[in-house]
């Protein structure tokens, strides 16, 4: 496998990702920011972040796999969410634990960062996703 993720001892545990990924590969592929909608543009879950991240999440999937990749060789994740506060983690993970089997996500996630932003795209947007992965 070109992705190994694991947390190392020392680090702050338990969290919902990876703290570290290592890759070994030649072919970088890049997801561009993904958010809830489907392919003909349709929103999806407007003002649900729940839903708004298992869509996301499956159009990272998407994705991936027009690329040959899964999941399973994604290095790093980005996750951007308008509005952010703590009390949102539970909405937030309530999402990527609904579409976690559908899409071949495993918990906990790959190294993953979390930016809170003021404002996406569109006003209906809540979150839009980044992925990075590494094939052999």
């Amino acid at each position: 496998m070109a992705v190994q993720h694991f947390t190392p001892q020392g680090m702050l545990q338990p969290t919902p990702y990876h703290h570290v990924s290592v890759g070994i590969g030649t072919k970088h592929v890049h997801v561009s920011g993904q958010i809830a909608r489907r392919a003909d543009g349709t929103a999806v879950a407007p003002g649900d972040l729940a839903g708004q991240v298992a869509q996301a999440l499956r159009n990272t999937s998407v994705g991936l796999a027009g690329a040959g990749a899964s999941f399973a060789d994604v290095l790093r994740l980005t996750f951007y969410v308008t509005g952010w506060s703590p009390e949102k983690t539970g909405d937030f993970m309530a999402g990527v634990e609904a579409v976690a089997d559908e899409v071949g996500l495993r918990l906990p996630l790959p190294p993953a960062s979390l930016i809170g932003v003021d404002y996406l795209f569109e006003p209906d947007v809540l979150v839009e996703v980044e992925a990075t992965a590494l094939l052999d």
